[in-house]
Parts: structure tokens; C-alpha cells; sequence
């Protein structure tokens, strides 16, 4: 697992009434919680490279202000906001499994690995945690949340981190696998990237169970001549 993550330790005492979710989040500090954590995951769809997950606990002496789903945000605005997130946060953590595993487990189990991997990688440790529709391996209290990133800001906030956080991975990939436009398209199966596909063949980071991948995997991307 590749993980990174930020902590603060000493946690002052806080009223977390007013707080930065919805009402669910109230009754959850209502009845003793605090320090609640959102989680959620990017690239569940994508046709190449790892899927991504992060954990936030925000701070409510800190809000910040515009937190969305990251998909209803530009990526200048979600790298705006990752940088206050990362600075106002308690802590906050992202983790990831490979393309390689998702083939082995399925991308609905590799999702829930990675977000089980960053909600652990959070220090200190939440005493509750709310999901984007789905259920963790954890002992710790936990709530799913239906269209958990458009009500909830931690669940908001970690989805931006995640997006964020495998937008910049595919930008490096991009320079390494030259062809498949993966800068621009992220790995999902957009027309250019499927047209590669045939052109290219896959490489070894490509999701050889999803089909428009597996079509192709007789001809092997490390065998065809670079276009670039």
C-alpha cells in the first residue's frame, strides 16, 4: 500500500454541535463522538492505474469553505482546496491499491481495502467514521451515507484529496506510457484512451479485468513501438 498522511496529536476539547456535515454528523456528536472521519475513493471506473482512497477528520475551529463533491468541482478548485484541507485538517491520510490487486479481489473489494488502509493511516485514530455508500472492515463506529460527498464535508473532503491525489499520479504516468492521453483522460475509458488501446496494446498497469482492456491483451504495450 502507498500511503500519506498528516497528523496533529493534541486535540483540544470542542463543541462539535454546529458542525461541518449534516444531521447525521450532529447525532453522531450528540451521543459522544469526537473525532468523527470522512472517507471516500477516485478512480473506481477508471481503466488504468491504482484506485484511490483518503480519510480527513476536519477541524470545525477551522471550516472551510466551498467543500464539495470533487466531481462537481474544477481541478484548479480541488487543488485550491486540497491545500486547505491538508493545512486545517486534524489529520488526514490517502491510500491506494494497484491495478495488479484490483484484478485479484475486484474493484468494489480493492475500494474498500484502500478506504479501510487510509482510515488506519489516520493519526490519531477516529471514533467514527462516515462512507460514501459502502461498509469497512473496522471496528470503529461507522455510517454509510448515500451521496455521502453532497451532504457530508468530511466524506467531501476526502473525495477531493483522492481525486486530487490520482489526477497527479496520472499526469506522471502520462509521461511514462506516452500515447494514451492519460493526463487528460485519468485512465477511464474515454474514446481516445480505448482508441490507444487497439493502437497500443495495454501495459502491465492497465485493469486487465475490465473488458475494454482485456479485449486487447494479446498484444502487450511493451511490444509496440513507441509512437512518442
Amino acid at each position: 500500500f502507498f500511503f500519506k498522511q498528516k497528523t496533529a496529536y493534541e486535540i483540544p476539547k470542542r463543541d462539535w454541535s454546529s458542525d461541518v456535515c449534516s444531521s447525521d454528523l450532529k447525532k453522531a456528536f450528540e451521543v459522544g463522538f469526537e473525532r468523527p472521519a470522512g472517507t471516500d475513493e477516485a478512480g473506481r471506473g477508471a481503466l488504468f492505474g491504482p484506485v484511490m482512497a483518503a480519510a480527513v477528520i476536519l477541524d470545525p475551529l477551522r471550516p472551510i469553505k466551498g467543500l464539495n463533491d470533487s466531481k462537481q468541482l474544477t481541478a484548479s478548485r480541488r487543488e485550491e482546496l486540497e491545500i486547505e484541507i491538508k493545512f486545517a485538517a486534524i489529520c488526514w491520510a490517502v491510500a491506494e491499491v494497484s491495478a495488479e490487486e484490483i484484478d485479484r479481489i475486484n474493484i468494489y473489494q480493492a475500494s474498500r481495502v484502500a478506504l479501510r488502509q487510509a482510515v488506519l493511516n489516520l493519526a490519531p485514530q477516529p471514533d467514527f467514521v462516515f462512507v460514501d455508500a459502502m461498509r469497512l472492515d473496522l471496528i470503529t463506529p461507522q455510517l454509510s451515507l448515500i451521496h455521502g460527498d453532497a451532504i457530508c464535508q468530511s466524506i467531501a473532503a476526502a473525495s477531493i484529496l483522492a481525486k486530487v491525489e490520482r489526477d497527479r499520479r496520472m499526469q506522471i504516468y502520462d509521461q511514462q506510457f506516452p500515447g494514451y492521453n492519460l493526463g487528460s483522460n485519468k485512465g477511464y475509458g474515454t474514446p481516445d484512451h480505448c482508441e490507444a488501446l487497439e493502437r497500443l496494446g495495454a501495459t502491465h498497469l492497465h485493469r486487465k479485468s475490465y473488458s475494454p482492456v482485456a479485449k486487447v491483451l494479446p498484444r502487450q504495450a511493451e511490444d509496440v513501438p513507441r509512437l512518442f
